[in-house]
């Protein structure tokens, strides 16, 4: 078993996350930073790359005092449980992830990272080993969902977003499209990695949700299943 993962992320009219520096750079506007936020309250977990971490040290809080209020008043902690993927334990101890907000931290790392960062972590987080050399995502999805994760959004980055696609881990993807172009060859996009090599390997969607939202539009897909 595993949760329900939703993706959620904004990029470029050209399908770009990032400059090619990967400088954190704003794409959408207030109306979907308040989309985002909803999406965020309402889930069990939120889940990040250690990429995106180092790049633009999110606290992956929710923000608005309404939405906290909502979760305090059902009995859950302000914020939902914030993740790490992160093989070598190279979370900075003075991350925002760690140190702003409240209820659980977990840094997933591979058994073969360095023992003393691996205990620097555990001072400030629950550290949870899922794999040998990097951390495997079906593994990890079936540990969150023994600690009772039911609903887990990805904010980022494009290689554990694709880590997950190709894994078929993937449920439903939200991205908002921004009136903007990036451009460069080498900026990231929302799905890096190796990529698929044959078309049957695609991961194929359902007709989107349109919304126009902030100058741009929202695309909601749900991930179609073989049948």
């Amino acid at each position: 078993m595993r949760p329900y993962v939703t993706v959620n992320l904004a990029m470029s009219a050209d399908g770009k996350i990032s400059t090619r520096e990967r400088r954190q750079v704003r794409i959408s506007g207030a109306r979907d930073f308040s989309r985002v936020d909803a999406l965020k309250a309402g889930q069990d977990a939120v889940m990040v790359g250690i990429g995106t971490v180092l790049a633009d040290n999110p606290s992956l809080t929710v923000k608005a005092p309404a939405l906290r209020e909502e979760r305090r008043r059902g009995g859950r902690d302000e914020d939902p449980i914030r993740v790490v993927v992160d093989s070598r334990a190279r979370t900075p101890p003075d991350a925002d992830i760690l140190c702003k907000g409240t209820g659980e931290r977990v840094i997933a790392v591979a058994e073969s990272a360095p023992r003393d960062q691996v205990e620097r972590l555990a001072r400030l987080a629950t550290v949870l080993p899922a794999g040998k050399e990097r951390v495997d995502l079906d593994r990890l999805l079936r540990e969150l969902h023994g600690k009772g994760v039911r609903r887990l959004m990805v904010e980022g980055g494009g290689t554990l977003i694709w880590g997950l696609f190709s894994r078929g881990l993937v449920d439903e993807l939200c991205t908002f499209i921004g009136p903007v172009v990036i451009g460069g060859r080498d900026a990231p996009t929302p799905a890096d990695g190796e990529g698929f090599l044959r078309e049957q390997e695609f991961v194929r969607l359902e007709p989107p949700v349109v919304t126009a939202c902030d100058g741009g539009v929202m695309l909601r897909w749900r991930v179609k299943r073989a049948e």
